[in-house]
């Protein structure tokens, strides 16, 4: 066993090459085919915890599943398994978890699942419990999940920095969003961030993406301490950075204004890979660097045209798409990209991605036509009612608006514009905003003593994370819905759900009747052609 476990801490260690080449001469050696032989004999008279290291080092270092040796290492595991200890358990469960199922592997994985249930009232270390969250995996019954996290929060106190990066990935592994504990974890991370290595960072921040766990707090500690270290980080690292944040909603701006600057100082280092991941981070998170909006963009655009004789159409796509969101048209790109072969290769039948191609390409389309300096606002926009019914979600809305309004038509619901625009809710005002105007009445000619109000009710999700600033899609919306001769007013749906009745009435009446309903601190990105 000694032996073993030596060649397996000195194997893990080198390079995957090295890795390589040295496995050959491992399993070539006479002296390793007689240890495995002796390995075989002995193994009924092992001490528990020689036969667990003993498998684990065995799999670690490639010897096949389907062996005599690793099959008969695992049914003397089952013979012996209420003898394991706690710690000898953690070990079993993490090689298991690199093993593909099989008859052997399934019965011991249930034996260990009934065990750990059996001991983790009495399991004190949070190196073991991370450990078994990570190796029981997603399949983990959500009984024994909650078990798992009541143990771990009660030695949550006992957290080390290295600990509780380790219990967010075993979360991951898990799929089970903890947020006592990722709270927890947090904290000893916000605490020692300065010791965390980059590797590290990004894990963490996948972790919460994965979890779907937002920690505000936590994300601008990450973006802080990357912002005020950015001389110890190469463009490529930042770049993961935003890519990571970007994943997250959440917009670290000094960090992005600070990254423009590179981009336009030196921007021979963006390959085409990095060039995407910039575009969509912008774009996304609809951010224009503060006084480089114009230099930025024509860097980008600069970029983007080195590549089109050699760029897919799929990547192209993705290139204009994310231009566009943010109000700028990039014309060579537009006419490669709209190109009758193009967008037949784009659009095959049968392609599972054809129905997310045709948005957006419905958005560029769109951007072409509104964004475009040579658009004047229409006198007149048609429009349609969708649907008559109301989904659960603006029933609330619909009510108010009927208690503040008296009647159905003074108002329209699920309004469908051009371009596959939809609005929830429209009404009509007069210039003042004094009098609300029956629908019906405005329906059939243009009047520009009319003003048409749009109301969106959004998820938390159309926003970046713990703010009020619009992600680039509903950002691109309202910057349309005004080219149509809308204000738009956009209403939070989660916490208009949380006011009372009259609450909500009072909100919608400030909204329709006064002029601040239209915040001149909104952020809309305005078009640079």
């Amino acid at each position: 066993t000694n032996c073993l476990t030596t060649v397996w801490r000195l194997f893990k260690n080198l390079s995957e090459d090295q890795q390589r080449y040295e496995k050959r001469l491992i399993f070539e050696h006479p002296g390793f085919v007689q240890l495995c032989q002796q390995l075989l004999r002995d193994s009924r008279w092992m001490t528990r915890g020689d036969l667990v290291f003993s498998l684990h080092a065995v799999v670690n270092l490639g010897v096949p599943q389907n062996t005599l040796l690793v099959q008969t290492l695992l049914r003397v595991c089952q013979e012996k398994l209420n003898r394991l200890d706690n710690r000898c358990v953690s070990v079993l469960a993490s090689t298991l978890a690199g093993l593909n199922k099989d008859k052997n592997v399934s019965a011991l994985q249930a034996g260990l699942r009934l065990l750990v249930e059996q001991r983790i009232p009495n399991i004190r270390d949070i190196f073991i419990l991370q450990n078994l969250m990570r190796c029981m995996g997603k399949d983990t019954p959500v009984f024994l999940k909650k078990k798992l996290e009541m143990a771990v929060l009660k030695e949550v106190d006992h957290l080390t920095f290295p600990n509780a990066q380790r219990v967010f990935l075993a979360l991951v592994a898990m799929n089970y969003c903890s947020i006592p504990i990722l709270n927890a974890c947090s904290e000893k991370i916000l605490e020692n961030i300065h010791d965390a290595p980059f590797r590290q960072l990004i894990l963490i921040l996948e972790a919460c993406h994965s979890l779907q766990y937002r920690n505000v707090k936590l994300f601008s500690a990450v973006a802080n301490y990357v912002t005020s270290t950015v001389c110890l980080w190469d463009k490529r690292q930042i770049i993961l950075f935003l890519s990571a944040f970007e994943m997250l909603g959440f917009q670290p701006s000094e960090l992005m204004d600070i990254f423009a600057e590179k981009v336009t100082e030196d921007p021979e280092f963006l390959n085409l890979k990095y060039l995407l991941i910039t575009l969509r981070v912008y774009s996304r998170l609809n951010y224009v660097p503060r006084g480089q909006k114009h230099l930025f963009f024509e860097t980008l655009h600069s970029c983007l045209n080195k590549y089109l004789p050699h760029i897919s159409n799929m990547e192209l796509l993705k290139a204009v798409y994310s231009l566009c969101i943010l109000g700028y048209l990039p014309h060579l790109a537009l006419d490669q990209l709209l190109q009758k072969n193009n967008l037949d290769e784009l659009l095959q039948s049968g392609d599972l991605y054809k129905e997310q191609k045709e948005r957006m390409l419905q958005c560029v389309k769109a951007c072409v036509e509104l964004d475009s300096p040579s658009f004047a606002k229409p006198a007149f926009v048609l429009a349609e009612d969708f649907s008559s019914l109301v989904s659960l979600n603006l029933r609330k809305a619909r009510e108010a608006l009927l208690e503040l309004l008296g009647d159905e038509n003074m108002f329209r619901q699920n309004v469908q514009l051009p371009h596959k625009y939809h609005i929830d809710f429209e009404i009509r005002v007069d210039s003042e905003r004094k009098k609300v105007l029956p629908v019906t009445a405005t329906d059939n000619h243009a009047d520009s003593s009319v003003e048409r109000l749009a109301f969106l009710f959004v998820p938390l999700s159309a926003f970046c994370v713990g703010t009020t600033h619009p992600q680039g899609k509903l950002a691109m919306k309202k910057r349309h819905l005004n080219k149509l001769g809308y204000h738009v007013i956009v209403v939070m749906n989660k916490k208009f759900q949380e006011m009372t009745n009259e609450d909500a009435v009072e909100f919608l009446k400030g909204k329709i009747y006064s002029r601040n309903a239209f915040p001149s601190s909104e952020v809309n990105v305005q078009n640079n052609n």
